[in-house]
């Protein structure tokens, strides 16, 4: 199973994985190690948990690096565990065994939408989603929507609400192309039986490049689907008991991902040397460039790594409208935690210095 299958699962298996963790909630009561409860103001704050949405890879350098060089000891944290995906997070969040989820707003807007979870993004590490109608070069080469007109289109199953919202966003019609049930590799584009296909920026269009395509991207993100990616996620419960716990952790976390930034490739080699198992260098050197595109942004800059607009959280609101997901910003976002961050620590703002 790729990267992208899983995720894109995550939209249709949300309400399934939180019916369950909503009854373990109601026992657990999303119980989790208390850091803002030690006494003392130097007091640590013991052990938690971070649930990744995927295998240990470029995806999370910046969570390897805050355990690489010691920020989250020196956060306060006596032990970070960040335990392998695939998972949305829901249930482990929900079911308190999980104190932090790396995920997306899909799965916790679902999950908030229809299950009646209680859980916020605190932060995004992706400002842009890295979703793509990826197709060839030599072929249909889908540059701007208008080019999908009349192309036959791969569309995962639990891509489709998504996909359609991206049409309908941009005024096309589902009868002026044709689309297709596809699985998650892409052959049927590189064999020719689709002329786009639904993709990852940093999956299966970095395969399909790498296996010597000319390729054509058309980012979702830049055409009408904007929608923030790899979300930090907590309870409301968590998060109400546990504020500077959390901040301490955004500190790390910010650090984290700024050695990444600063240097990508040495970051790249070092997930490949140290954290993840079995990783293909040439394509995790591309996955961290091609993500850096989607973290860094003109906001980050101005703002700071995982801040997140208040335009952005509409825009991202409205995208999840348009896949059938109906929350507001104020249901699925906080971003308090970050501006007091920032408030403390401004130096933090320029995390490419």
């Amino acid at each position: 199973m790729t990267r992208t299958t899983f995720l894109r699962r995550g939209l249709a298996a949300a309400g399934l994985l939180t019916t369950g963790a909503l009854a373990l909630a109601a026992c657990a009561g999303g119980s989790a190690p208390a850091g803002d409860a030690a006494e003392g103001e130097d007091a640590g704050h013991g052990a938690i948990t971070v649930q990744q949405s995927w295998i240990s890879n470029e995806e999370f350098a910046g969570e390897f690096y805050a355990q690489k060089f010691g920020y989250y000891e020196e956060a306060g944290f006596d032990e970070v565990t960040l335990v392998e995906g695939p998972s949305t997070g829901v249930a482990e969040l929900m079911g308190g065994t999980a104190q932090v989820a790396l995920n997306d707003p899909l799965a916790v807007g679902s999950a908030v939408a229809n299950d009646g979870a209680t859980i916020k993004m605190i932060g995004a590490t992706f400002q842009k989603n890295p979703f793509t109608v990826l197709s060839l070069k030599d072929g249909a080469d889908i540059a701007t929507v208008e080019d999908l007109k009349g192309k036959t289109i791969g569309v995962q199953d639990s891509n489709r609400a998504a996909f359609d919202a991206f049409l309908e966003a941009n005024g096309i019609a589902q009868d002026e192309l044709e689309i297709v049930a596809v699985q998650y590799d892409p052959a049927p584009l590189v064999n020719g039986e689709v002329d786009g296909f639904y993709a990852y920026l940093t999956n299966e269009a970095l395969t399909v490049k790498l296996a010597g395509h000319e390729i054509t991207n058309l980012p979702l993100a830049d055409n009408g689907f904007p929608l923030v990616a790899e979300t930090i996620s907590v309870t409301d419960q968590y998060l109400a008991e546990n504020r500077e716990l959390l901040k301490d952790f955004l500190v790390a976390e910010i650090k984290g991902w700024s050695d990444v930034v600063k240097d990508p490739e040495q970051a790249a080699d070092d997930v490949v040397a140290e954290f993840g198992t079995d990783l293909d260098p040439v394509k995790t050197l591309e996955a961290m460039n091609a993500q850096l595109e989607l973290i860094v942004t003109e906001d980050t800059e101005a703002n700071g790594l995982f801040t997140i607009t208040e335009e952005m959280q509409q825009a991202t609101v409205d995208s999840l409208a348009g896949a059938g997901i109906e929350v507001a910003a104020e249901d699925i976002f906080d971003l308090s935690l970050l501006e007091e961050v920032y408030a403390e620590n401004p130096e933090l703002v320029d995390y490419a210095g």
